[in-house]
This record gives structure tokens, sequence and C-alpha cells, in this order.
């Protein structure tokens, strides 16, 4: 059986409010976190090379946070940092994993180019602050996604919809909102199934 040549990773099946399924588009759900989502994507990934496939696109769609775009902004996001790595204490510069070959910011070629492009920094920490470094969105898994494409020679595209302001109140805007971007993530799947995509 023919493996997809889009792979579609959300977080959490909140995120595609059973559009998707409804659709009869297939979804892997890799779970909150870097961990989690780097060892799902690694697992898909694998299953392909078993079948002697090429690896696919692998989009994911998801909920974010943010101090520069409102509530409601779809972004492309096609930059990417880990932003809880932090080991400035042996003279790193926040983002970078010591003695790592890949680069601190993993960069791909933009895929949804008439979307407004964001850079988005993951990690293992629900954002309700001001953070150490300048991020137009902050989410829990698009770098960890990222890096697993990057290592494995796999294209990626991101989009985010921001849910919520990544301050004080955004666990509540965050459980109001998430459902809300679903359509649009489909529309967006479904121009990539387009010819000449």
């Amino acid at each position: 059986m023919s493996l997809p040549s889009i792979l579609v990773v959300m977080a959490l099946p909140a995120e595609s409010a059973g559009v998707f399924e409804a659709a009869a588009v297939p979804v892997l759900y890799c779970g909150v976190g870097k961990v989690n989502a780097a060892m799902a994507l690694t697992r898909a990934l694998c299953r392909y090379s078993h079948a002697g496939q090429a690896a696919p696109l692998v989009v994911n769609f998801g909920s974010a946070g943010s101090h520069v775009h409102g509530a409601g902004a779809l972004l492309a996001c096609h930059e990417f940092v880990q932003r809880d790595m932090d080991v400035r204490g042996l003279g790193f510069e926040i983002g970078v994993t010591p003695f790592d070959e890949s680069p601190a910011w993993l960069r791909f070629d933009p895929v949804f180019t008439h979307l407004h492009a964001a850079v988005c920094g993951s990690g293992d920490s629900f954002v309700t602050g001001p953070g150490a470094q300048h991020l137009d969105v902050v989410d829990m898994e698009a770098y960890a996604l990222a890096k697993v494409c990057w290592i494995e020679k796999a294209r990626f595209a991101c989009v985010k919809y921001v849910t919520d302001g990544a301050d004080h109140e955004a666990a509540e805007h965050w459980q109001s909102n998430v459902h809300r971007a679903a359509e649009e993530f489909l529309g967006l799947y479904r121009m990539l199934e387009s010819p000449g995509n």
C-alpha cells in the first residue's frame, strides 16, 4: 500500500476539530512537546524508508502563541529555533545545542508563499510571558519536526494559527481558539494536492 506523498502532522486532534477526518485526510497526531513530536515523526518516516518510498512533504499545521501577531493570524513558518535550549552557562548562545552538527536555526524553502512568514520558536513550556529571544510565534513541536526533516532530508512546511498572545491569558485563549483554523488548514492542504504543487 502506497503511503501519502503529503504527511500532515498536528500535535492534537483539537487542532483538526474533526475536519481532516471528515475529509478522509490522514493526520499524524504527534502529541505535545519536542520529544513526542520527534519520536512520532521519526517512526512515520521510517515507514517510508522501509517501504522503499521517497520521504513525503511533511506539513505541520497547528496552534501557536505570539507577542507579535494578533489572535487569528495564519502564518507560514520556514525558520525554526529551539527556544528553551539554554546553555549560556557554558558560553553558548541561547538556542544553540552544544556540539551538534545541525544549525541552531533551521531554514526550509517556503511552501505557502502567499502567507506572511514567521520565525517559530519551540520549547517544552507553554509561554505565558516575555521570552529571552525575539520570535514571531512560539509553540511546542515545530522545531523538533523540522529537525527530523532536516536530518532525514525531507521537505517541511509549517503553518501556525495564532490562538493567544503568549501572556497571562494564553491558556484561556488557547482553549477557546485552538479549533478555529481547521477549515483553513484543510484548504491549504487542498492547495498542495492540486497539480503543479
